[in-house]
């Protein structure tokens, strides 16, 4: 049964092709892995489906009765509620009933009222809210809270105060429970730690009904789908099985485009050839004209393209003294304390790993060392010779100046060549460098604050979840370029699989914590 189908979708934004003649179903039960490198059009074919973007061709059809749940990257919460209060909105139905069912038994009161109507018709609202478990609903809301890592939070907590990763576990939390019959999740994990995407991977894997999911991290994709769709120059292209099945049957793929194009190339090439000597004699003209018929005929084969390929190398600075920071006493925390004081050195040499669940400090950890924001208690003193270079998580996304200018504004020594360069070697195309931040991809976005920091001569790079939005390819080579960094590290990331072979030291802020994890 076809939950969802999507016939010869065409789209395109400021001149930019990102889906041509692009077609999907998706069954009943199916698990898809909606994957590609930055860019492609992963969210904006979600955006499709679900009518926030009409596309310039072909149509979206969803079977009837389907309710569907979308988690975006980019949602927002309203400052007031409390995280409770945002999560009981996902009963919202039921509660509206629930009130009505209450004013029915206010009307019986009434002496002119139709008791036996209101009696009916109040009996049958009970029923459907027995039936849907509306008397369980915080148990449900617990339990599903917990799993995610809220009920550590606190759900009277006004979702105000919230970093970026908690605003992601409330809507994730929300959307579970409104239990549609497809989910859509546009890279849920990003913002969640470890443990809470052990927990999401096990909802994941025994759930019953669809989703699309949008995800860069192999392990998670590998664990939770059935089938891959993968969004390649405008093309959708179906593949049944997990990620790796999908990496072994798309090189035997191109494997075979290759060999298409190549064979077809030397047959015009023949033909041309052949073409060319007999046209001009009275003798073959006639074959020559034939050849040049079958020639005028032929469906000529694409040469495969390939995309361009990130290369991240960081600029090393002169060696700084021995100890980069050294604290005392330290305490983190914005209006109250996060953390009970903290007394730690981090030395030259140091690549170190900060890891544990969102909203205990990590961030604030990095913001504090640098200055950015006061300590709440304590000190934190900085070594000679510093030159740290800041990765800050989700800067930039809002800016209507393009990457290009991005770039220039930041070194603007550079020639236009030189700042094109620079972009293109972070995998960045034209179409990329000449559009405005605020619609870049998150991938992209990050790819040219990741250049930025590549123009700089650091000793110390602070990197607060450089991942996240990164494609597969580029997370690799941004592995692989820190790997070979002489200098120093602090690294905040979600994903161990990034960063455990080749840290120093890893700290987890859950050792630090006031509250309870």
């Amino acid at each position: 049964m076809s939950l969802l189908i999507v016939e010869n979708v065409s789209h395109g934004f400021g001149g930019r092709t990102i889906l041509e003649d692009a077609s999907f179903r998706l069954l009943k039960g199916e698990h898809v892995g909606l994957i590609g490198a930055n860019g492609e059009g992963k969210s904006t074919f979600l955006n499709i489906i679900i009518g926030n973007i009409q596309p310039d061709e072909g149509k979206v059809e969803w079977s009837k009765n389907v309710t569907v749940g979308y988690l975006d990257q980019h949602s927002s919460l309203k400052s007031g509620m409390t995280i409770r209060d945002v999560l009981r909105e996902a009963f919202k139905n039921m509660f509206e009933l629930e009130k009505k069912m209450l004013s029915m038994y206010d009307q019986m009161a009434d002496e002119n009222a139709d008791v036996d109507a209101l009696m009916e018709e109040a009996g049958e609202i009970q029923q459907i809210l027995d039936h849907s478990g509306f008397y369980t609903i915080d148990a449900k809301i617990n339990e599903i809270a917990g799993g995610l890592g809220l009920a550590s939070i606190g759900l009277d907590k006004d979702v105000s105060e919230l970093s970026g990763g908690q605003r992601t576990k409330v809507l994730l939390t929300k959307l579970l429970l409104e239990d549609p019959s497809i989910l859509l999740l546009d890279e849920p994990t990003n913002y969640l730690d470890f443990e809470h995407i052990e927990w999401l991977k096990r909802y994941l894997q025994e759930y019953e009904n669809a989703f699309i999911l949008i995800s860069h991290d192999v392990e998670f994709l590998n664990s939770v789908v059935n089938v891959i769709y993968h969004v390649n120059n405008g093309e959708l292209t179906r593949y049944t099985g997990d990620y790796d099945n999908f990496l072994h049957m798309h090189e035997i793929k191109q494997k075979q485009q290759e060999r298409a194009y190549e064979r077809q190339q030397a047959e015009i090439e023949r033909m041309e050839d052949f073409i060319a000597r007999n046209k001009a004699r009275v003798a073959t003209r006639g074959m020559a004209n034939s050849r040049q018929k079958m020639l005028d005929r032929i469906e000529v084969i694409e040469k495969p393209r390939e995309k361009p390929k990130p290369s991240f190398q960081f600029r090393e600075a002169r060696t700084p003294s021995r100890y980069l920071v050294q604290t005392k006493d330290l305490i983190l925390g914005y209006s109250e304390p996060l953390t009970k004081p903290l007394n730690f050195e981090i030395e030259r040499g140091m690549k170190l790993a900060i890891t544990g669940t969102n909203g205990l400090g990590k961030t604030t950890l990095l913001k504090t060392i640098l200055g950015k924001i006061k300590a709440l208690g304590g000190t934190a003193e900085l070594g000679d010779y510093l030159a740290p270079g800041y990765f800050e998580q989700e800067a930039g996304r809002d800016s209507e100046i393009t990457a290009l200018d991005y770039i220039w504004s930041k070194f603007p020594s550079y020639t236009n060549g030189e700042v094109r360069a620079a972009l293109a070697k972070c995998g960045l195309t034209t179409e990329h460098i000449t559009s405005q931040m605020r619609v870049l991809s998150g991938g992209e976005n990050a790819k040219v604050r990741l250049c930025e920091l590549m123009q700089k001569e650091a000793n110390w790079l602070i990197l607060d979840e450089p991942t996240n939005h990164l494609d597969v390819e580029a997370k690799e080579e941004l592995k692989k370029a820190l790997m070979e960094y002489k200098g120093s590290i602090l690294l905040v990331c979600h994903e161990p699989l990034f960063y455990e072979d080749w840290v120093t030291d890893v700290w987890n802020v859950e050792d630090w914590t006031l509250k309870i994890v």
